[in-house]
């Protein structure tokens, strides 16, 4: 619970009978019944269960029960560990309390939190700290998207940087290691693009409330709705310059694979006389003149050899190899 000192506090709620006087904020993370029932003494009404969060029909998601706005978006979280996801998240609002219902603790939250704490005057009235809390969300998805560009950038100058040794193992596996990459950031977009769009419907629902319309925070919650129709415009860059990354990567490693066919084909050809050759004095016919001829034996050797030669030569200088 937060009020205006910006402390949490420290009951225990089994012990309490109603929230303390002067409470704006109640964020209930993986909670308890006992404190679940203490948030709807408070607000009135009943808390949304996870299952109720994890609905994604916007009926479900964003409407407004006895004046209380009752709204769930998906935030982002698990990027430090490398396992971007995102979970819903529960946003209860009234004219008095704010509560949140969350299963997960994302590093908005946590900043968010140790602002609160910094600057009491940010407790002052429960939309204000609704919408402070959205803009750290917001900030989050944006430093996150410029962390993938500049990912994107450095796989761009790994997949086109010049290559020694075409056909090698190197780079076939320096490649795949590439695709695995590629794949990771495309799998951060995603998480990021889920959330924007949903913080997006939150914010143009909560626009549109008469508790924002009537507060200071509605010049802000109109901006932060642009801020996030601008990260999903880079977001949809980036996915597109993601995916011309995977199609070059795959294209590079279909040539390298094309390589080691063009030269077993090249090598084919190559050996394809000598072995004529080898074939035609290998018969066992007994009117054969070269078979009594004391140079025959070499003039076969020399005969194979040019034969071998011959058409190496040819592709080297046609550039087939």
């Amino acid at each position: 619970m937060f009020g205006p000192d910006c402390l949490p506090d420290p009951a225990d709620p089994a012990t309490l009978a109603a929230v303390p006087a002067g409470v704006k904020w109640i964020d209930l993370l993986n909670p308890t019944r006992e404190e679940e029932k203490l948030a709807e003494r408070a607000l009135g009404q009943n808390i949304p269960t996870r299952a109720e969060l994890v609905e994604i029909e916007p009926s479900s998601r964003l409407y407004i029960r006895q004046g209380a706005l009752f709204m769930t978006a998906s935030v982002i979280h698990g990027i430090t560990q490398g396992r971007p996801d995102t979970d819903p998240i529960g946003f209860i609002l009234t004219d008095k309390l704010l509560v949140t219902v969350r299963y997960v603790d994302p590093l908005p939250f946590i900043r968010f939190i140790e602002h609160l704490c910094a600057d009491p005057e940010l407790a002052q009235e429960p939309v204000s700290i609704l919408v402070r809390l959205l803009d750290v969300i917001v900030d989050r998805l944006a430093d996150e998207l410029e962390t993938a560009a500049k990912d994107i950038e450095t796989l761009s100058s790994q997949v086109f940087r010049h290559r020694s040794k075409v056909g090698s193992r190197k780079t076939e596996i320096r490649l795949e290691a590439l695709l695995l990459r590629i794949g990771e950031v495309q799998r951060l977009l995603s998480e990021i693009r889920e959330s924007a769009l949903s913080t997006a419907r939150m914010l143009g629902f909560l626009s549109t409330s008469k508790l924002c319309r009537e507060s200071e925070q509605f010049v802000s919650v109109d901006s932060l709705r642009g801020d996030v129709r601008a990260l999903l415009d880079h977001n949809d860059f980036l996915t597109d310059n993601l995916g011309f990354l995977m199609s070059a990567s795959l294209g590079l490693i279909t040539l390298e694979q094309n390589f080691v066919m063009k030269v077993f084909s090249v090598f084919a050809v190559v050996l394809m006389p000598p072995t004529l050759i080898a074939g035609i004095y290998g018969m066992n016919f007994e009117h054969m003149p070269e078979l009594k001829w004391m140079l025959g034996y070499p003039f076969a050797l020399g005969l194979i050899l040019v034969s071998a030669i011959l058409p190496y030569w040819i592709a080297r200088r046609s550039g087939w190899l």
